[in-house]
């Protein structure tokens, strides 16, 4: 009896403490939403603007965050930031944008959003100036938008041309006795070439070679138009490796001048119109938009569905794509008579086949009962992401998003010798039918099995095809001639017919509202925000954890550690899904 007083006590005491801490924590949120409310610009602002910094699609407004104060767990959108540029534009309290440009956390669409907001800035006749210590060629795409651009004169900028590298672990596997038992369609669907090549096929190597060209080719673009200088020329510095240290890129034009970081706000000053010794009112993007109230209201409304991550089966947490929760929101919108049109961002590299099969049928559900249906493709929206798009009106992507990969694969994985031979276990049962234990690790697959699986892995890629030959109305042929897994660029996306304009989110939220014939409205945006309770259940420790793993790993280290998470992903349950991470250096 006296360790059950001891243990009950103990238990009374943990859930004080919690309902005590929960207290605080709602006194420090409303603290902060007070100060939310007091949020104000001074004059002779400058709007500071952070690479580094990730602009996810869905804005993450996590109020345990501004309680602890920890910046890095809430961010606004990268919609968000579109905006608030164009605000900023007329905003008198705003002189110019001061764009920190060393590392750049977005990719290369998300990039190419930012960098046109700031073009589209920089027309009202404010400043954009951009300034890095070491300028990555990502972060360099983006700076490329400034009228000024600085480094330090100890610093450099990057400039050698593009790289995706992939790597692969058929001999750790052999070595462990894991056999992968693979089965794909598509000549080109290469997600698994990691598990059973020792380097990219051919097939792989043109594909990449074509996506990535594409990609460099835009970058090239865009720097040509904005420094003025040839694509060739620019060409040749990557290829002799002419731009060594920042000096080079003065001497070669990619760069204003070297300076120091008290040189660069010393001619903010000036540009502002403020004495040598005042503070630059420096102003945060995430300030910035806690000051102004981006959101309207209107009677009419289109809602912006965003589909951000890996494609699941089930709910998903936050960060995933669950094939229920956006079921649900896609139908809860197409039945809201106030919701007169649905934009669908998609950010997802995709995933579980069926899960797409899900959400798929929403769209198109939706497109049958006439309210139109956009797609706004962001970074990726490739394998399953492009399976959830194909049903929409139209499709919008910037020329540098990766999309297409129209393929299938699954994996088996048979690790009997693993067990048996480096572990010493092994296993035996009973089962009531020959096939009852099909799929199992710990036994090979009969020939049998495996034409089982096959045939099941050729109808999902023939469904795959069908849907996107009825959602882009062309016929199958054609459909399978630029299908086979294969990765496309967003450019030649447009060119073969998978995607219909270029543009960003904006541009097909006006698009939704033209085809609904609305010319005010107002956006309702989705998901929506988590309770309080998931907060605390889920985001907060999912977010410590995510950032005790990254601040251990180098960041090579760190993407081959998702790229290992991704490639356990694989096995199970049938896979619509990109062939590798993008990852460009």
């Amino acid at each position: 009896m006296k360790s059950f007083f001891k243990f009950f006590l103990a238990a009374l005491l943990a859930l004080f403490v919690f309902f005590l801490a929960g207290f605080f924590i709602l006194i420090g949120i409303a603290g902060s939403v007070a100060k939310r409310d007091k949020t104000t610009i001074s004059a002779k602002s400058v709007l500071y603007i952070d690479l580094s910094r990730n602009f996810r699609d869905k804005r993450s407004d996590n109020m345990l965050a501004k309680f602890s104060g920890d910046n890095d767990m809430y961010a606004v959108s990268l919609y968000d930031v579109v905006r608030l540029l164009q605000h900023a534009r007329s905003d008198s309290l705003i002189r110019g944008v001061y764009l920190k440009c060393n590392e750049n956390a977005n990719g290369f669409a998300a990039s190419e959003e930012l960098r046109n907001a700031l073009l589209d800035f920089r027309e009202s006749g404010k400043f954009v100036i951009a300034y890095g210590e070491m300028i990555s060629q990502k972060a360099y795409f983006v700076a490329s938008a400034a009228d000024k651009i600085y480094c330090n004169p100890k610093g450099s900028i990057d400039w050698k041309g593009f790289a995706s590298q992939l790597f692969f672990v058929k001999n750790a596997l052999k070595k462990l006795e894991i056999e992968p038992q693979i089965f794909y369609d598509g000549k080109f669907k290469s997600a698994t070439e990691p598990l059973r090549e020792e380097k990219m096929t051919e097939a792989n190597r043109l594909q990449t070679s074509v996506w990535l060209g594409d990609i460099y080719h835009r970058f090239l673009l865009a720097v040509s138009s904005a420094r003025n200088i040839d694509t060739v020329t620019l060409q040749r510095y990557a290829d002799d490796y002419l731009i060594q240290t920042a000096g080079d890129a003065v001497q070669y034009d990619l760069l204003d001048a070297v300076k120091y970081d008290d040189e660069v706000k010393d001619e903010i000053r000036e540009r502002v119109g403020i004495h040598e010794e005042d503070k630059i009112e420096f102003v945060p993007v995430g300030t910035y938009a806690e000051a102004n109230q981006l959101k309207k209201y209107s009677t009419d409304r289109i809602a912006v569905i965003y589909a951000e991550g890996d494609i699941v089966d089930g709910r998903g947490m936050e960060g995933q794509v669950g094939s229920d929760n956006f079921r649900d929101m896609i139908s809860r919108a197409r039945k809201d008579k106030k919701i007169k049109a649905i934009v669908l961002r998609v950010n997802s590299p995709g995933g579980s086949a069926l899960a797409s099969e899900i959400i798929w049928r929403e769209t198109l559900l939706t497109r049958q009962a006439g309210k139109p249906l956009v797609v706004s493709m962001g970074d990726l929206a490739a394998s399953g992401g492009y399976y959830i798009s194909c049903a929409a009106d139209s499709i919008f992507a910037q020329p540098n998003t990766i999309t297409g990969s129209i393929g299938v694969f699954g994996i088996v994985p048979n690790m009997q010798d693993f067990f048996r031979n480096k572990l010493g276990i092994t296993f035996d049962g009973v089962k009531t039918a020959p096939y009852a234990d099909m799929g199992t690790a710990f036994r090979p697959l009969t020939e049998r099995e495996k034409k089982i699986i096959q045939a099941s892995i050729d109808t999902i890629y023939h469904d795959f095809k069908t849907r996107v030959a009825d959602g882009r109305k062309k016929n199958m042929t054609v459909i399978d001639s630029i299908a086979q897994g294969r990765v496309w660029a967003g450019s030649r996306a447009v060119q073969i017919g998978l995607v219909d304009r270029l543009g960003g989110l904006e541009d097909a939220i006006a698009c939704a509202a033209g085809m609904a014939k609305l010319s005010d409205y107002s956006l309702r945006e989705y998901p929506e925000p988590l309770s309080l309770w998931d907060m605390l259940k889920n985001n907060y420790n999912r977010t410590i954890k995510s950032r005790a793993i990254r601040e251990e790993l180098s960041p090579a280290e760190y993407r081959l550690y998702e790229q290992w998470q991704h490639i356990r992903q694989m096995t199970g349950p049938v896979q619509t899904r990109l062939p590798y991470d993008i990852f460009i250096e």
